[in-house]
C-alpha cells in the first residue's frame, strides 16, 4: 500500500475495533510502518470523524516524540516504536481496551495453554506485562519484556497489545487474543481445567511457522 492507503486502512480498522466491541471511544490505537516511518493514530480523536491527513508521522529511527502532522501522536507512541523498532518481521501494531483481555490484565493473569491457538503467539502462553503508566517508556520496557519471543501481551490494569506483519495480520491477533482471553475467563469459572503439556505446545509453534504458506515447487 502506498501512505494515503495506508492511513486510510488504519482509519477503517479503528473504526472495526469499536463497531466489533474490540475497543471503546478513542481508548486504543493503531500504527503502521511505511517507509522506514511510524504512522499512528492521533491522540483523542473520534474515529468516526478521524482524516488520513490526521494521522500522525513519526521517525523510527528517533526516541523522541517528533512527528508530523496537525494532530499529536497517541500518547501510546513509546512501545508502538519499541515493538516495531525491535522486530522487523512486525509492520503494525494494535492495541485495546478489549473486555476478556483488560480482565485478565486487572487480574494480572497471563493466559496458559489452556487452547492450542495460544502458540500463534509465539510460545506457551501470552504474558502479562508489569504494570507502568500509560504514555511512559517504563511502559514500553515492560512490554517488550513480556512480549519477548511473543506477538502479543497483555498489560497489567490496562488492555492488550498484538503486532503483525501487516495491518490486517495484527488486527487478526488482536481479534484472536481477545477470544482467547473470553475462552479462557470462562473456563476459570469452571473450577478446573485441562492445559495442554509444553510438548505439544512446542509442536504447534512450528507448526505454525509455516502455517497456511504454500509449499516450494
Amino acid at each position: 500500500m502506498n501512505e494515503l492507503e495506508t492511513r486510510k486502512k488504519i482509519i477503517e480498522l479503528c473504526k472495526q475495533m469499536n463497531r466489533t466491541g474490540l475497543n471503546q471511544g478513542t481508548s486504543g490505537n493503531i500504527s503502521a510502518v511505511h517507509k522506514n516511518t511510524l504512522l499512528i493514530t492521533p491522540s483523542g480523536i473520534a474515529y468516526d470523524e478521524m482524516q488520513p491527513e490526521q494521522i500522525a508521522q513519526m521517525s523510527l529511527d528517533s526516541e523522541n516524540d517528533d512527528w508530523e502532522g496537525p494532530c499529536h501522536p497517541s500518547s501510546e507512541w513509546h512501545f508502538h516504536k519499541a515493538i516495531l523498532k525491535r522486530n522487523p518481521s512486525f509492520s503494525a501494531v494494535v492495541h485495546t481496551h478489549s473486555t476478556f483481555a483488560t480482565i485478565l490484565s486487572i487480574a494480572r493473569k497471563p493466559i496458559p495453554s489452556c487452547h492450542y491457538m495460544v502458540a500463534a503467539f509465539g510460545g506457551n502462553n501470552v504474558r502479562c506485562a508489569r504494570y507502568a503508566t500509560f504514555g511512559t517508556s517504563e511502559l514500553s520496557e515492560n512490554i517488550l519484556e513480556a512480549m519477548n519471543d511473543r506477538s502479543a501481551c497483555l498489560m497489567a490494569n490496562h488492555g492488550m497489545v498484538a503486532a503483525g506483519a501487516n495491518l490486517d495480520k495484527a488486527m487478526w491477533a488482536a481479534i484472536e487474543l481477545e477470544a482467547l482471553a473470553k475462552q479462557y475467563y470462562h473456563a476459570c469459572q469452571q473450577g478446573s481445567m485441562v492445559l495442554l503439556p509444553n510438548s505439544e505446545m512446542d509442536i504447534i509453534v512450528e507448526k505454525f511457522k509455516t502455517y497456511g504458506l504454500k509449499p516450494s515447487s
